[in-house]
């Protein structure tokens, strides 16, 4: 089994952007930024200008002390760094409104709080393999999508939707908007995974394993569901269970 842990290396320099004006200007020319890092208690214009430019393009920033900044092995760096997204993140609305021009139900995944790399490339994995239109994540509280994410997923990260939020509960509303009920994946729901009807407009809510779903999320949700388990153990792995349940989605769809 390969050890990702050990693999996980410095990020190449042709994909940091370094220096506060480099990161407004990249910014501002709208290029895909993974996230900003930026150390601990700096200020000035520069700064307040980063910060709002990064906020009007859902980059997420990233407070870190100087030696994080160090470690990436670069000069002049002016308390920030930028690096560049591997991954083209797109509109949730619009994926939506394609989707349904193509005459296609839409089928999106929510993560909430699933940070484990490894876990995510696994989901992407099934996620692609079994029809679904878009992941959506929130800009915070999410494992980075690089390259060993994207190692991890065999490619399908660089194939499948990726949609960055600021808010998941407002994500939530976008979906119902459209139409599209939204499921959450719960241990302690009452119903089971296959008594849900994923063949309707829908998205499916996974939460991370330590923590499960936001609870407020949670509650926006139009229905809870659990996987069920014969075996007597806590529960599954967040990427066995992807896989489980969006197994079942694309089989009541294939029955229609």
């Amino acid at each position: 089994m390969k050890n990702f842990r050990h693999q996980h290396q410095r990020p190449k320099k042709n994909t940091l952007i370094i220096g506060r004006v480099a990161i407004i200007n990249a910014l501002k020319e709208g290029k895909q930024l993974d996230r900003i890092y930026m150390q601990t208690a700096v200020h000035g214009d520069t700064i307040d200008e980063i910060r709002r430019l990064a906020a009007d393009m859902q980059v997420p920033i990233n407070k870190v002390p100087v030696e994080k900044l160090n470690n990436f092995n670069v000069s002049n760096h002016e308390g920030c760094i930028a690096q560049i997204s591997k991954i083209q993140y797109q509109d949730l609305q619009q994926v939506i409104s394609f989707t349904v021009d193509k005459g296609e139900t839409p089928l999106l995944l929510i993560l909430d709080g699933i940070t484990d790399i490894r876990n995510i490339g696994a989901i992407a994995r099934s996620a692609f393999s079994f029809g679904v239109h878009a992941i959506i994540i929130p800009d915070k509280g999410v494992g980075a999508l690089n390259e060993d994410a994207i190692l991890t997923s065999a490619g399908a990260l660089e194939q499948i939707a990726v949609c960055r939020v600021m808010s998941l509960m407002k994500a939530v509303d976008d979906l119902h908007m459209n139409g599209i009920r939204v499921f959450a994946s719960e241990m302690k729901a009452k119903q089971r995974s296959f008594e849900c009807n994923f063949s309707e407009p829908c998205a499916i809510v996974l939460g991370g394993e330590e923590h499960g779903i936001y609870p407020a999320l949670l509650k926006v949700c139009d229905e809870q569901f659990q996987i069920p388990m014969p075996g007597e153990f806590e529960s599954l792995n967040v990427s066995v269970a992807a896989g489980v349940v969006l197994y079942e989605a694309m089989k009541q769809r294939l029955a229609q």
